[in-house]
């Protein structure tokens, strides 16, 4: 799947779908322009069509990335205090 947050600012994918809406553009084009397959064309379109002002391709994380569980953090802190 291609990062598109990384190669593309929210302003212009936006661009590519509603010209891609208004019939002004075609799906290949779209498809080679963004790198993506058809299925994850549809993904965003959905997306853009449910709130156009809101979408965006900005990566959301879920979860931290680096952290480390409280009780081996508390066992570090006392070996160090040792």
């Amino acid at each position: 799947m291609a990062q598109l947050h990384k190669q593309f600012t929210d302003t212009q994918v936006k661009e590519l779908l509603r010209r891609y809406v208004n019939g002004e553009i075609e799906i290949h084009y779209v498809l080679e322009i963004l790198g993506i397959k058809r299925s994850r064309f549809f993904l965003l379109l959905k997306q853009y069509k449910e709130c156009p002002d809101r979408f965006s391709i900005r990566y959301r994380r879920k979860a931290k990335t680096r952290g480390i569980c409280e009780g081996i953090k508390q066992s570090i802190l006392t070996e160090l205090q040792s």
